[in-house]
């Protein structure tokens, strides 16, 4: 099981210029909203794929669900 700030932790590592808030009380459902300069121009899916990516084979597996609200900077 992962922790809500292991997953923002995870996140900033992946997109340095981000800022996470990640919760999550059980473990496996979460919830973040991450604010990013690289999203700039760039879709909503395109930026959550770029959270995704910065996951990487976390998601499904560790991380059952992940709710995601996403801005550029």
């Amino acid at each position: 099981m992962m922790t809500a700030d292991e997953i923002k932790q995870l996140i900033e590592a992946g997109l340095p210029e981000a800022q996470a808030d990640v919760r999550g009380d059980d473990g496996q459902h979460f919830e973040a909203t991450v604010v990013c300069a690289a999203f700039a121009g760039q879709s909503v899916i395109a930026q959550h794929r770029m959270v995704y990516q910065a996951l990487g084979n976390r998601m499904g597996n560790e991380i059952h669900a992940l709710a995601l609200k996403t801005r550029a900077s």
